[in-house]
């Protein structure tokens, strides 16, 4: 019992800890500029306004750039799970002596630095007249997450058992069919949980979408840039704009946890 109590202390207060910096900025979002940088800094001591959001709507159309950030989020999460479902069928049901390499290759692409491959990457946005466009941040979120996708589903469809497959086979369906009739909806599970952890980190994405956008195309992420100026941070301001950024996907993280928590943990056993 004791030791239930403390792991259940140490639980909320890591928990807490985490938090905090979320509640700081909402907290800071209500207050004047002044009170934002006051030293000791105010915690309930200070009378609430909501002038720094009637500013940030005033300001820029906040409307626009989360439409911007469900299109381009949705968009490189449904990409990557058209290109990342057949990859990751073809290795768990399909493989070969060089599987288990392929996939630590693709893995290692995620420890690259993008700002290693961002002028490459520019040139030929360039050229293809991607640059400040939705399809060419969904091309490039999708690819950017996709590392990610191929290994969670590959550990999902490692559970469905081969004989199910190899019984649709001899039924005489084909390799689509295989895998829409039977293999989505034995694993529509780890498809949802893997699709909305991509959602998540593509409308968290900055380095890209400040890189390869300016107006038409630019997400939320770009939004909050914006309140960093020449003439400094306007912290009340910035914490308004980022507060109407978060709190969206903020929801959808706590409102599908458990999806979430499943989809990043799910095989860790092997």
């Amino acid at each position: 019992m004791k030791k239930k109590i403390i792991i259940t202390f140490f639980a909320w207060f890591f928990s807490l800890l985490i938090f905090f910096p979320i509640l700081w900025m909402i907290i800071t979002s209500f207050k004047t500029e002044i009170d934002a940088v006051a030293i000791p800094p105010l915690f309930f001591s200070f009378e609430p306004t909501l002038e720094n959001y009637g500013i940030v709507q005033e300001r820029s159309n906040y409307l626009k750039f989360a439409q911007n950030s469900v299109i381009i989020s949705f968009g490189s999460s449904i990409l990557g799970l058209v290109l990342s479902i057949p990859i990751a069928w073809s290795m768990a049901f399909h493989p070969t002596k060089r599987t288990k390499g392929t996939l630590l290759w693709i893995l290692s692409t995620k420890m690259m630095p993008p700002v290693g491959v961002l002028i490459p990457i520019y040139l030929i946005f360039r050229d293809l007249s991607l640059l400040d466009t939705k399809l060419g941040i969904v091309i490039v979120l999708c690819f950017v997450n996709l590392p990610i996708m191929i290994w969670l589903l590959y550990s999902y469809f490692k559970e469905i058992p081969n004989e199910i497959l190899e019984a649709v086979r001899i039924d005489g369906a084909s390799t689509l069919q295989e895998i829409l009739y039977v293999l989505v909806p034995l694993s529509l599970p780890g498809i949802a949980s893997t699709s909305l952890l991509c959602i998540v980190l593509a409308w968290n994405e900055a380095f890209w979408t400040l890189n390869l956008t300016s107006i038409d195309a630019a997400p939320l992420t770009t939004f909050i840039a914006s309140y960093s100026s020449p003439e400094g941070l306007f912290y009340a301001k910035l914490s308004a704009a980022s507060t109407l950024s978060v709190l969206p996907v903020l929801f959808l993280g706590w409102f599908t946890q458990k999806q979430l928590v499943r989809g990043l943990t799910f095989g860790a056993v092997k």
